[in-house]
């Protein structure tokens, strides 16, 4: 991804609330919940952010967008 695509994503990011988030993933997207495995601690939670077209799940220091419906 480059620079310029992720600062576009990033534009306006709220915080979420992971707990939250992780549910919505586990229910809508089972197989990423569990490839992901994010049952297990995550340090950068507070990290997470939403914004008008994506959630953004950081787990392990990566950033996840993933596109609403």
């Amino acid at each position: 991804m480059t620079t310029d695509k992720w600062n576009e994503l990033m534009k306006d990011a709220k915080p979420i609330n992971y707990h939250w988030l992780i549910n919505k993933i586990k229910r809508e997207l089972p197989h990423l919940y569990n490839k992901l495995m994010l049952d297990y601690y995550n340090p950068y939670a507070n990290q997470c952010k939403v914004t008008k077209t994506h959630y953004i799940l950081v787990h392990s220091i990566i950033e996840y967008f993933i596109r609403k419906k």
